[in-house]
């Protein structure tokens, strides 16, 4: 049995498809399980009760535990004969320190599992090709997108690949005691990516480049904690003119090419309309 949660997330739902197409036993956490609509023989149940009886490993999606610690999952884990956990981590995780408020978060989250005695697998993404969603409601009114660094460099990842390597490591310990960094196959920039979304939906787009503290502002009134605002906002300025490294770990987990950014957009087209 392996318990997927946040099963009904950009990544734990694909991680739920991917189980279920290698044979696996699936039980999926999803805060409503009335409206998971996940697939026949998936046992569904509610994220508050955190049931790890019987299971063998546990995929971790931190949005779980964020704000409290892995602390009582571990516990449970521990309890129910957990072997294995596979973290959706992050590649900031990599350098935490002073100002980066999402890697020392994840940072502190491994540290705390691998304290555990489970054995881990942190996946640590960079930028999701997903993150693109937040410019929907624009593209809904028009043909521009307002936001900084149009020229600031990411290479975002599909959220089914980072599913598919989240899978093949709750499926066997082959990448026990790995922390394998996972981007896209391109780098791109804010304005290139708003310009491939255009040329799927047969539309010219662009981007407006707004000063960064406007699009502050614009990031804590729509809910961002400031302090996330600000590490965001960095790195976009430290990316600026700088391409992003591109990492062979897909590819090398998976044994297939990272989907393209554009096949990503062609996914999630209907977001844009």
């Amino acid at each position: 049995m392996i318990v997927v949660t946040g099963a009904t997330g950009n990544v734990g739902r694909h991680v739920v498809d991917e189980l279920v197409a290698a044979g696996a036993e699936v039980r999926a956490l999803t805060r409503d399980p009335e409206s998971a609509r996940l697939p026949e023989g998936v046992e569904v149940a509610r994220t508050a009760d955190l049931p790890l009886d019987g299971a063998d490993a546990v995929f971790l999606n931190p949005a779980v535990v964020w704000g409290t610690g892995a602390g009582e999952l571990l516990r449970k884990a521990g309890q129910a004969g957990v072997r294995r956990i596979v973290t959706l981590s992050s590649s900031a995780a990599a350098e935490p320190g002073p100002g980066n408020v999402i890697g020392n978060h994840h940072h502190e989250l491994e540290t705390e599992i691998e304290a555990s005695g489970l054995v881990w697998t942190h996946v640590r993404p960079g930028a999701f090709a997903s993150n693109a969603l937040q410019w929907a409601e624009q593209l809904g009114k028009g043909d521009v997108v307002h936001g900084p660094y149009a020229q600031a460099h990411t290479a975002p990842i599909h959220e089914a690949d980072i599913a598919a390597v989240a899978a093949r490591a709750l499926l066997s310990e082959d990448y026990a005691g790995q922390a394998p960094v996972l981007t896209g196959p391109q780098s791109l920039t804010f304005a290139e990516q708003v310009t491939i979304i255009g040329e799927v939906l047969g539309r010219p787009l662009r981007y407006e480049e707004i000063p960064p503290e406007a699009a502050r502002e614009a990031m804590t009134g729509g809910g961002v904690p400031a302090d996330i605002a600000d590490t965001l906002l960095r790195l976009f300025a430290g990316a600026v003119g700088r391409p992003a490294e591109i990492s062979p770990e897909t590819e090398r987990i998976t044994g297939r090419p990272g989907r393209t950014f554009a096949q990503w957009a062609s996914d999630h087209s209907a977001a844009f309309s």
